[in-house]
């Protein structure tokens, strides 16, 4: 039972057996009540034969009943006393009565007392309604049978009410439903049988890609070879959905991977020099306390910790940290942080029009903001400008400077970790190129974007009443622009 063919062709016959049992038991109902009707209607018509001939007078010692085996006849009186019944019948039940002796008491048949022999014959008159059916057993010449009774009542001439009772055989009933629930137990194996057989094939056929999409993935998580992909069926149906699915995850994990091992190098070349330079001079230091570099080492220290703070903030968005929902005023955000950045180089100039909430990480919004200014002090000649202003729903941040801008070419690859575009410039000056990519970063992970034309670059985040975080927004950094 731990395979899924087996589960399957199990739970199919189980169904199958259940349809097939609820309809054979339909169908046995259906067959015995239609069998059973034709019995009653056979019964009623020879019930109303010898109604007829009562209706006409004719005498118990004449009347006419037929095949006493086939249909026997049982008549009572109104107090239900048995008047006559059929030649050779022995012991009838069903009728009401058992008694199958006819009683004096119930009156002759051919009793002339209230007629003169001029006068016309009388008349009797048989009930029209449908006539009660009932089933019971009855002896004939030593045979004991089961039939369908069927009582019409009469009045014959003399004003007496009579019932007829008159039977038909339920043998061929029986037989047939006998037959039909031996062919059914018969054939239900058989049927179960092939059920089962066509599922369990069915199914492994079905399921003959999924182990192939096994046995690769198996052979994948044992090489580590992420570059394997898993065959794809020509089928268009859940399994091929399914392989599709996972050669996507896979590629996904590739890229992944690869980027952090890219990662990983970068951060250890970007992380060497500043901790090979702190080391040359301190044991310079060591040797030589007159020739000690306190400004370079307290500068080298302070980079390393900003590259180790953005090392971490990295590794903290690539773990999907999700930013707070604080609501905050954008432009007063702009204002604060461009009020505390004393030491720049070139005068910053600030426009915010009207009021404009959003939501999310006061601390990161503030980084981006920072990681902006420090970009454009560093390519300014002799402006820098922040505008916040209403935009298509949301709220739009531009920070523009007057350097030479970024050229179309690179538009995408400035957002890209570790990329400095003017390679002459020195590390200490131009930075370790993370800080537009945690920017970006940053933006997406608010449900905003992050864009750059010339020396323009504009942050666009949704308003607070009109836009909220995405659930889990993919980070367009993590894997380049």
């Amino acid at each position: 039972m731990r395979s899924v063919r087996a589960r399957a062709a199990l739970g199919a016959t189980v169904v199958v057996a259940l349809a097939l049992g609820a309809a054979g038991l339909a169908v046995l109902l259906v067959l015995r009540a239609n069998l059973t009707d034709q019995a009653g209607l056979q019964a009623e018509v020879a019930a109303r034969e010898v109604a007829g001939q009562l209706a006409l007078g004719v005498p118990y010692g004449e009347l006419d009943t037929g095949d006493e085996e086939e249909h026997p006849v049982q008549i009572t009186g109104e107090d239900g006393r048995v008047a006559a019944v059929s030649k050779d019948l022995e012991a009838i039940s069903g009728t009401g009565t058992d008694r199958v002796e006819p009683s004096a008491a119930a009156g002759a048949g051919d009793d002339d007392d209230d007629r003169d022999a001029d006068d016309e014959p009388g008349r009797g008159e048989v009930d029209t309604d449908e006539p009660d059916f009932t089933n019971g057993t009855a002896t004939v010449d030593g045979d004991r049978a089961d039939y369908r009774f069927a009582a019409v009542e009469v009045t014959d001439p003399a004003g007496r009410t009579l019932t007829v009772h008159a039977g038909a055989p339920l043998a061929a009933e029986q037989r047939a439903v006998d037959s039909v629930r031996a062919a059914m137990l018969a054939g239900l194996p058989v049927v179960l049988l092939v059920v089962a057989g066509t599922t369990w094939l069915v199914t492994r056929r079905a399921l003959r890609p999924v182990e192939g999409i096994r046995r690769e993935m198996a052979a994948i998580t044992a090489s580590e070879d992420l570059g394997r992909r898993v065959p794809e069926p020509g089928s268009r149906d859940e399994v091929a959905r399914l392989a599709r699915t996972t050669n996507e995850t896979l590629a996904a994990l590739e890229e992944s991977v690869g980027r952090q091992r890219r990662f990983v190098a970068d951060a250890s070349h970007e992380l060497r020099s500043p901790i090979a330079s702190l080391r040359t001079q301190l044991e310079v230091a060591a040797a030589h306390p007159d020739l000690l570099d306190l400004p370079g080492a307290v500068a080298d220290t302070v980079r390393l910790q900003s590259l180790a703070a953005d090392l971490l903030l990295l590794a903290r968005l690539d773990a999907g940290e999700r930013p707070g929902a604080t609501r905050l005023d954008l432009g007063a955000l702009v204002r604060e942080e461009v009020s505390q950045r004393a030491g720049d180089r070139v005068p910053v100039a600030v426009s915010v029009r009207g009021g404009h909430e959003v939501a999310g990480s006061r601390g990161q919004l503030a980084r981006v903001l920072g990681n902006l200014l420090d970009n454009a002090q560093r390519h300014a000649v002799r402006s820098v400008s922040v505008t916040v202003d209403a935009d298509a729903g949301g709220v739009l941040v531009a920070v523009t400077d007057d350097g030479a801008g970024v050229p179309e070419a690179e538009r995408d690859r400035v957002f890209e970790r570790f990329v400095r575009l003017d390679e002459a410039r020195a590390r200490d000056d131009g930075g370790a190129g993370l800080g537009l990519a945690i920017a970006r970063d940053v933006a997406v992970r608010h449900g905003g974007t992050l864009t750059v034309s010339g020396a323009r670059f504009e942050l666009r985040l949704p308003r607070h009443d009109t836009g909220a975080l995405p659930p889990n927004p993919r980070s367009s950094i993590a894997g380049g622009a």
